[in-house]
Parts: C-alpha cells; structure tokens; sequence
C-alpha cells in the first residue's frame, strides 16, 4: 500500500478542511510548491492535490499552481476539483499530471466519464465521497443522489481504474478511518481502491495495509503530527 500526502488548495494556499467545510479551514504551510518538495524529498512515491475552488464553482481556479509543482517534483501527481471537461483533463495530462481524478462529472455525466475511460485510460480516477453511505458533489456540498457502493460497482464495470473513497464524515477530523466502508468496497470491486478520510495514526495505516488496498490519502494527520509519515513510507509495500 502506497502512501499519498494531501495538499489542499484554497486562494492558492495549502489547507485543510473539516468533513470538508470551507468555513473550518486552516492553513498548513505558506507554499504549495514548498510543501509538495518537501515531501518529494522525503521519497514520497505518490502526490495527492486537490483544487477546493474548483471543486467549489467548477474550473481549473489553481490550474496553473498545480501545474507548476507537478513540474516541479520527480514523484507522480494526480488533481482532483472542478475538472469537468475533456480539454482539462488533457491540459493536465499533457503538462506534468499524471492522473486526473472526476468527482462531480463522474456523477452527473455518465457518458462524458466513459468517453474520459476510453481516451485517457489509467490517468483518470473517479473519487466516491460519500456522507452516510450517499454520494455528494459540487465540493461536497450537493446530494449526487447516488448509493456510494452502487456507483463504486458502476465505476468498476466500465473500467475506472482507481477509486478514491472518502467518508466525508470523518475527514479531517482525526478520528480514524471508516475501515467497514473500505473493506466493503475491497470486496466489490477489482479497481485499484485509496482510502481517505480520518486517517490519524499508524494504526490507521496499519489497518488499511491489512485491507491490502493500493493506498490510503493523509492530510491532517501528518501536519498536526499525529503520524509519522517518515516512518509510515518505511511500511509501503
């Protein structure tokens, strides 16, 4: 299971949020980029990043941002938030991303996410945020209208090859991962699955590892010091 540090973007700065409400945010270094070395230099093997305002209103508001620190980096990256038409998932592919991960589009496009699949393979991932068991969108703030598990099966059958689910009730609140909702979903599908949500400890991670998932997403955790992501990049396997 590999490890994926978070770097969250609001206004162009590296956040965090609470079960992913922009009114609860803090700041957790003065630079994307900075940040995104630093771990780079640590031997992170994967980045995660997420546009939260384009997550939020829709478009590309960090592209740029996230374009240069993927650049700017030797280890893969992958962007999520507001990604909803076919030219930016290719901008971002063609300048130094390597996966582009569809949430809301997902959702509500069908036939555009098929289309994605067909063209652009292993570099989409398609993100599952749920909040009791239902699927949410429009940066988590509208009902996608959709069972979490359902719509991971759905993913699965055309060809997704990574999903990402997040219990949005326990992200960002360092209260341990939803470990039944990530072994249900282990059960069902044959795509590569990463965790996220609520990771605290290494105990998280070590329970995930034994889910023999591909990866699991840390945010809050590493920046309030509550895991050690040197030592949990010691246990990727």
């Amino acid at each position: 299971m590999i490890i994926l540090p978070a770097i969250d973007i609001i206004d162009g700065k590296p956040v965090r949020l609470v079960r992913g409400d922009y009114n609860v945010k803090t700041q957790v270094g003065d630079s994307v980029e900075e940040l995104a070395k630093r771990f780079d230099a640590m031997g992170v093997s994967y980045l995660h990043m997420v546009d939260l305002d384009g997550a939020k209103a829709g478009g590309g508001r960090n592209r740029d941002l996230v374009v240069r620190t993927a650049q700017s980096v030797s280890m893969p990256v992958q962007i999520g938030g507001g990604i909803r038409d076919m030219a930016a998932i290719e901008d971002y592919i063609e300048n130094g991303v390597d996966r582009v991960i569809l949430g809301t589009v997902a959702v509500e496009k069908p036939d555009f996410l098929k289309e994605a699949v067909k063209r652009f393979g292993r570099h989409i991932a398609v993100g599952v945020d749920s909040l009791n068991g239902q699927v949410k969108t429009s940066g988590w703030l509208s009902d996608g209208g959709k069972d979490y598990l359902d719509f991971a099966r759905y993913l699965d059958e055309i060809g997704v090859a990574t999903i990402i689910a997040t219990d949005i009730a326990q992200d960002g609140t360092l209260r341990g991962v939803n470990l039944a909702m990530m072994q249900t979903l282990k059960d069902n599908i044959s795509a590569d699955l990463i965790a996220s949500g609520g990771i605290c400890s290494m105990a998280d991670i070590d329970a995930l590892a034994a889910l023999d998932i591909y990866g699991a997403i840390t945010g809050k955790a590493i920046y309030e010091g509550t895991l050690d992501l040197a030592a949990a990049l010691k246990k990727e396997a």
